[in-house]
């Protein structure tokens, strides 16, 4: 007997409630008041990643990048066009640049405009609560026991946790969730509303730059789908179908400011070598943190899944498997999108071999037990109340300002010693970390421009590898900061370059707080 379902149709788990739920909630008012174990479940979430968690809200503000793209949102609100050359830098002033997410930088500015830091992430603080929900209520959706839905999805939290900021690539994870739903409702049983993945494309273009998944995936799943239909499980209507859908996708995506241009930057972007050597998150993962050891479990159980699901000729799955975790083994940020499109998978494989072993035990092992316990929640899982909207409003009036940021994190910015020295610094040519460029860039724009910022594909290794040698210390340093005549170097102490510039007659110290140093030219008053 096969541990692999060989049909994608939602499965029966879970589907008659208990009595006393069930008069509860047939009535129309009581089933918008009782709490829902998905409201409670969004309501853990948001408890635990931002009220309860070490860093709080402050915690999505730990990369600087959403300065600039604040910025560049409202850019395009008073200028009402999406820029196409360099608004922040004195390296590459008029140079060209793709702000690829120029939509969800417009969110991001509305945000700040109307309620400043605090609209910023408590938006992203919803996003990223309710994204664990949505691919827990898919596993179920697909048939998976409550138990093995929450064991693949509350690892899966962790792995995906390196991407929880507030950022643009947050509305990734959500689009990947909601298109592999899709699409598996259309295997299951084929439907209209999956060309509703044409109008999502062109949204997810115009939001982020991984709406290339989508279109990767659906080529995965019409390749797959050949694979079937030559193995005999699948009509090759099929085939077509999805090969289909992936030109149209595809067509779809070039409906964006930059046109076909974006997707050639894109590729270019992701085969760079060099942002893969400097940029962290480019990076293979190390599998030394928790959120990488559990990313590595469920990429193993991965493919175990894979190779059983390929033995059955559900090449479909299998590819999406084996493909995603190979990108996310080449580039850690792909890791959450791993988990987005394989999570609900490794449920449902999870929960043939829960069946196989519950079967085997008898009605009142312990094992039976919990399976039924699991089952009769499975419904629960499967509503949602007013529970979510009542809480996000009572948390949002009832929260102290405190608890709210009102600038970037001090630890990880330079906040008070650009507060101090205001002046100095947005009057000049500044050479700092990247994140700190960001941080300053959403301080001081329009009037501070800075040597590199967090957009390593705009930069790229000509401007890039300058800014690692001078920082570095290298031999060619001095001629560097004269080339671009740097006026201020605003560093912090570990960085070799910070050694040099105390020992040199050419630059003074203004401020040393310990953790960054300010210095300009000593000809400079």
């Amino acid at each position: 007997m096969s541990t692999i379902p060989q049909t994608l149709e939602p499965g029966p788990l879970g589907a008659t409630p208990p009595d006393a739920l069930s008069r509860a909630t047939s009535h129309p008012i009581g089933r918008w008041l009782t709490p829902s174990l998905s409201d409670l479940l969004f309501i853990a979430f948001f408890v635990w990643l931002f009220v309860a968690g070490g860093d709080g809200w402050r915690g999505l503000l730990l990369d600087g990048d959403t300065g600039w793209h604040i910025r560049t949102g409202e850019y395009i609100l008073d200028h009402g066009s999406v820029p196409r050359v360099d608004l922040f830098s004195f390296t590459k002033p008029g140079a060209q640049w793709y702000a690829w997410e120029w939509l969800s930088d417009v969110a991001l500015a509305l945000l700040h405009r109307a309620f400043g830091l605090k609209g910023v992430v408590f938006a992203a603080g919803v996003i990223i609560a309710a994204w664990p929900v949505l691919l827990l209520r898919q596993a179920l959706w697909r048939g998976s026991h409550p138990w093995l839905a929450l064991a693949v999805t509350l690892p899966g939290i962790g792995a995906a946790s390196i991407h929880f900021l507030a950022r643009p690539h947050i509305l990734t994870l959500a689009f990947a969730t909601i298109s592999v739903w899709m699409i598996e409702s259309d295997l299951a049983k084929p439907r209209w509303s999956v060309w509703l993945l044409v109008p999502l494309t062109v949204l997810w273009a115009n939001t982020h730059g991984a709406f290339v998944v989508l279109i990767l995936l659906l080529g995965l799943t019409a390749i797959g789908a050949v694979a079937e239909a030559w193995g005999g499980v699948r009509s090759w209507g099929a085939a077509v179908r999805y090969s289909v859908l992936t030109v149209a996708c595809g067509s779809a995506s070039i409906l964006n400011p930059y046109g076909l241009r974006l997707h050639e930057h894109i590729a270019g972007y992701l085969r760079s070598d060099w942002i893969r050597n400097v940029v962290q998150e480019f990076r293979a993962p190390d599998f030394r943190s928790e959120s990488q050891l559990q990313f590595e479990a469920l990429l193993i159980i991965g493919v175990a899944v894979a190779a059983i699901l390929a033995s059955r000729k559900r090449f479909v799955h299998a590819l999406w498997i084996l493909v995603f975790g190979h990108l996310a083994l080449t580039s850690l940020r792909h890791a959450p999108v791993y988990i987005a499109v394989v999570a609900p998978v490794l449920a449902q494989a999870g929960t043939e071999l829960w069946r196989s072993a519950v079967s085997r035990s008898g009605p009142n092992s312990a094992a039976a037990i919990l399976d039924r316990i699991g089952l009769d929640s499975a419904h629960a899982y499967r509503r949602t109340s007013l529970w979510i909207p009542l809480f996000l409003a009572g948390y949002l009036l009832l929260a102290s300002a405190a608890v709210w940021p009102q600038d970037f994190p001090a630890l990880n910015f330079p906040t008070r010693m650009a507060q101090r020295y205001s002046d100095l610094i947005s009057r000049s040519r500044v050479l700092t970390v990247d994140q700190w460029g960001d941080y300053l860039i959403y301080r001081f724009y329009p009037r501070q421009r800075v040597f590199a910022d967090g957009r390593s594909d705009f930069y790229g290794p000509e401007i890039g590898g300058e800014y690692i040698r001078a920082v570095e210390g290298d031999y060619r340093w001095r001629d560097t900061l004269n080339r671009y005549a740097v006026e201020v170097v605003l560093a912090p102490p570990t960085w070799a370059l910070s050694t040099i510039l105390k020992s040199d007659g050419g630059w003074r110290v203004v401020a040393d707080d310990g953790s960054a140093v300010l210095f300009v030219r000593a000809a400079r008053r």
